[in-house]
C-alpha cells in the first residue's frame, strides 16, 4: 500500500514538473517561431513560411538599435558597480561583527522583496527633486539598487564556507590584509562573485519596471523600446528583439558554465572545510 502511494506521488510530481516546464517553455518557443514568420502581418500560429525579415527590420531600426546600445552599456556599468559594491558589502557582512549588522544586511537585500515599480517611482521622485530628469545617471542608480542584492547573496554563499584560519595563515606568513584578500579570499569565492556578476548583467539588461520610470525620449533601454512599440506599432520585430534577449541570456549562462561551472553555482558554490 505504501509503495503504491509512493508510486502515485512520484507520477504526480513528474506530471507537475512536465506541466511546469511546458508552461514556461511553450511561450518562448512560440515567440521564437513567430519571429521567423514570412507574413507581413501577425497571423495564426504556426506561420506558413519562414523568413528573416523581422530580424532585418529589427537590426535596421534606429529606435531599437539605440535601445539595445543603451541596454548593453547600462548592463556593463551596473554590473561593474554592483560587483564592486556587492563584494565589498558581502565581505564586510561576513567578516566583521558590529552594531546594526543585521538591519544593514536586510537593507542591502530589501530590493529583492520591494516591488520594483515602487523602487522606480521612488527614484523618479528623488531624481526629479535634485533636478536630474533623464540620462545615464538615474538608470545606473536604479539598476545598481536592483542588482547589488544578487551579487551580495551569491558572494555571501561563497564566503560562508571559507575558514577564517586560511586568511589568518596568510597574515601570519607576512601578507597584508589587502594581499590576503586578493590572494586567498577572492580566488576561493570567485564562483559566487562570477555568478553574481552574470545574474546582475542578465537582470539589468532585462529590466523594464524600473527603467520605465527613469528613461527619457532620447535615452531608453531595449525592453522599454519594446514596451513602447507594443503600445504604438505592434509587429513581430518585438518577437525578434525578444529572441535576441533570450540568446544573450543563454550566452551568459554558457559563459558562466565555462568560467565556474553551473554545478558549482547551483549546489557546490561554497568552499567546503
Amino acid at each position: 500500500m505504501k509503495r503504491a502511494a509512493d508510486n502515485v506521488l512520484s507520477v504526480m510530481v513528474l506530471c507537475l514538473s512536465i506541466a511546469t516546464i511546458a508552461f514556461l517553455v511553450t511561450p518562448l518557443l512560440i515567440a521564437t517561431v513567430m519571429s521567423f514568420d514570412a507574413r507581413q502581418f501577425l497571423g495564426q500560429f504556426p506561420p506558413p513560411s519562414l523568413s528573416l525579415q523581422w530580424y532585418v527590420g529589427f537590426f535596421s531600426d534606429a529606435y531599437y538599435l539605440k535601445g539595445l546600445q543603451v541596454s548593453l552599456m547600462l548592463a556593463l556599468a551596473a554590473t561593474t558597480l554592483s560587483t564592486l559594491v556587492g563584494v565589498a558589502a558581502a565581505f564586510t557582512l561576513d567578516r566583521y561583527d558590529f552594531p546594526g549588522k543585521e538591519p544593514l544586511s536586510a537593507f542591502f537585500l530589501s530590493p529583492l522583496v520591494v516591488p520594483h515599480v515602487i523602487i522606480g517611482f521612488s527614484l523618479l521622485l528623488f531624481f526629479s527633486t535634485i533636478g536630474v530628469f533623464s540620462g545615464p545617471i538615474p538608470l545606473i542608480g536604479g539598476h545598481l539598487i536592483i542588482t547589488v542584492p544578487y551579487v551580495i547573496r551569491t558572494t555571501l554563499a561563497s564566503l560562508v564556507g571559507i575558514r577564517k584560519s586560511l586568511t589568518e595563515a596568510a597574515l601570519s606568513l607576512g601578507a597584508t590584509e589587502r594581499r590576503a584578500f586578493w590572494k586567498v579570499t577572492v580566488p576561493l569565492s570567485k564562483t559566487g562573485i562570477a555568478a553574481g556578476a552574470v545574474f546582475a548583467f542578465a537582470y539589468s539588461i532585462d529590466d523594464v519596471s524600473v527603467a520605465l520610470f527613469l528613461t527619457g525620449p532620447n535615452f531608453y533601454t531595449l525592453p522599454v523600446a519594446m514596451t513602447n512599440m507594443m503600445l504604438n506599432e505592434f509587429d513581430l520585430r518585438i518577437a525578434a528583439a525578444a529572441v535576441c534577449l533570450m540568446v544573450l541570456t543563454i550566452a551568459l549562462i554558457w559563459v558562466l558554465d565555462c568560467i565556474v561551472g553551473l554545478d558549482k553555482v547551483i549546489g557546490q558554490g561554497v568552499y567546503h572545510k
